[in-house]
């Protein structure tokens, strides 16, 4: 999302567009991030560390990016603002943004990750990260601040002073520094050096690896771990993966490559791939021909939120963050497990900050966060059976992938067999993309009233209930704030109808856009992205079929759910 600036500067002959911060780093259009607009942005975040003690005065950046086309020019107006800060620069190269992450950490310094993630690769991004993990919700009004005062000298510049010429491009842009090795190999050894030496053996996986920046990697530690690995579908072309919008067709489509690959005649047992900057797992169970129904797919994707419960189990966390979009299936398991969960905003500062939050307690020595599209976070050390995995919070890839495949590995059973032990809750998630942002807001203005509630329950009498987060109080509303969530939930029925299978609605909850749970056991939850003009639709329900007739009755075009909200709140 970006905001147009309504004082065009004197030296520039185009109108610039801000970077704002969505759920997770600085998004934007690549014609909108400029060197000008990524130097500002970045030597802004950086004086705040220094202001706020983070880093210290000429310590070292941890610089790194993904593959998309427009990142290495990103990265070198970055190089321009780190210098200009007094600080060097230690070059990672295209490497996952958790093992950026995890350097800087290790070296006590903040770190710039130039990607757009899963987004389309006509936007790209900017991720910064203190000396103990990911920038958070509330640090960025100070960054902000600091940005400001960057944009003003910087607009205040003449044509022959600036450094950016008409187009807001650098007129002379630094070369990269050589490139350092360093994140890549600490990021491998966090893994080979803490998960069992060949552990994997007789595993034999495909690597979807299409443009991913970690597919070598991914490549290296499984096969490190045992595991026979085949690589395929690499491209030279950005391909951006939503791994919480996996559609049929893709899966249709890693059948075929399947098939392919299964020339030999030996068949295989997942196939892994990630997002753009991998940070977000995509883990796919190949299931025997002889265990295919007719008509049915040899390939079983599992959501994100369900990679993570199998991983959270394996690591024996106590204590446990996830968003409050996950699959309800989480909630149950946690509860029978006796862990602790915190459900939250989404995003994954929202997820550091309840780590942080349990971590400081000092109750729960294992502590663990993820999210829905599978990025998961290590909020404390995790002793495992060859060595300890050093806390990471924030979203990884590698750890769900190995986790999963550990845990089948030592049951002897497969992936689908050890997915198969879950509870029987189903998800999905898909999305309206160019959804203008307006739209989004206008919606969810009519769909949370006023009065802060964060959850309301409708019992069968047609009384209105506040239920706080962790379920406990259930406290009758005031007349008047009853009647607007009365209205609310009308509003809702007029588009969630019986007609579509829809139940009666029994709560609503708006900690992060707007989750309606039907008596049925249905889930709907409509939430804007926050990091491109995209309205998002999350699904859970008893079979993967109504999941996903779910899907389809809100994204439908043109007359969807979805559609259907914005032709009446806008």
């Amino acid at each position: 999302m970006s905001v147009e600036q309504t004082s065009p500067v004197k030296f520039l002959n185009y109108t610039p567009v801000r970077l704002v911060f969505g759920t997770s780093g600085l998004r934007g259009l690549v014609k909108d991030i400029t060197d000008l607009e990524a130097y500002i942005n970045v030597k802004g975040a950086l004086r705040y560390l220094l202001s706020i003690g983070d880093m210290a005065a000429s310590s070292k950046v941890v610089l790194a990016g993904d593959l998309r086309p427009s990142t290495e020019r990103i990265m070198r107006a970055c190089v321009q603002a780190i210098l200009e800060c007094g600080c060097s620069v230690e070059n990672a190269g295209k490497i996952p943004t958790p093992a950026l992450i995890a350097r800087a950490m290790a070296t006590g310094g903040a770190g710039v990750m130039v990607s757009g993630s899963h987004i389309p690769f006509d936007r790209n991004g900017i991720k910064i990260n203190k000396s103990i993990g990911e920038i958070l919700k509330a640090d960025e009004p100070g960054i902000l601040r600091e940005v400001e005062r960057v944009r003003d000298e910087e607009y205040s510049r003449t044509a022959a002073i600036s450094a950016f010429n008409a187009a807001g491009l650098l007129k002379q842009a630094p070369n990269l520094p050589p490139l350092d090795r360093r994140a890549e190999e600490a990021y491998v050894q966090r893994y080979t050096e803490s998960f069992i030496n060949n552990g994997l053996r007789g595993l034999r996986v495909l690597i979807y690896q299409h443009s991913a920046v970690g597919r070598d990697i991914l490549a290296r530690i499984l096969t490190d771990l045992g595991a026979a690995v085949i690589a395929a579908g690499r491209s030279d072309r950005f391909i951006p993966i939503d791994t919480e919008n996996i559609t049929g067709a893709q899966l249709d489509d890693l059948e075929k490559m399947i098939s392919g690959a299964e020339a030999d005649g030996q068949p295989f047992d997942a196939i892994l791939s990630t997002d753009g900057d991998s940070d977000r797992p995509l883990v796919v169970a190949v299931l025997p021909a002889a265990q295919v129904h007719p008509g049915g797919r040899r390939v079983r994707f599992l959501p994100g939120d369900l990679l993570g419960i199998i991983t959270a189990e394996y690591l024996g966390a106590n204590a446990a963050a996830v968003p409050v979009s996950a699959n309800d299936a989480v909630e149950r398991r946690m509860h029978e497990r006796g862990i602790l969960l915190r459900k939250t905003k989404i995003g994954s500062p929202y997820v550091v900050a309840a780590l942080d939050e349990i971590r400081v307690a000092g109750r729960w020595e294992r502590v663990v966060g993820w999210e829905a599209n599978g990025g998961f976070l290590t909020g404390s050390d995790i002793r495992l059976a060859a060595g300890t995995l050093s806390a990471l919070p924030t979203r990884d890839s590698t750890l769900p992938i190995l986790a999963n495949l550990f845990a089948a590995a030592e049951r002897n059973i497969s992936l689908a067999e050890l997915w198969n032990l879950l509870p029987a809750r189903f998800g999905c998630a898909g999305l309206l993309d160019n959804f203008p942002v307006t739209a989004s807001q206008a919606i969810l203005a009519k769909l949370i009233p006023p009065g802060g509630l964060i959850e309301v329950e409708f019992d069968l009498a047609g009384d209105v209930f506040d239920r706080s987060l962790a379920g406990n109080t259930a406290a009758p509303l005031a007349r008047s704030m009853a009647r607007d969530w009365q209205q609310v939930k009308s509003n809702l029925k007029s588009v969630f109808t019986p007609a579509r299978g829809f139940d009666d609605i029994a709560r609503i909850n708006v900690l992060d856009g707007v989750r309606i749970y039907f008596r049925n056991g249905d889930v709907a939850h409509v939430r804007p992205s926050g990091n491109a003009p995209q309205l998002r639709l999350y699904a859970n329900s008893d079979s993967q079929a109504r999941a996903e007739e779910i899907r389809e009755f809100a994204l439908r075009e043109p007359d969807g759910i979805l559609r259907q909200l914005e032709r009446a709140f806008t």
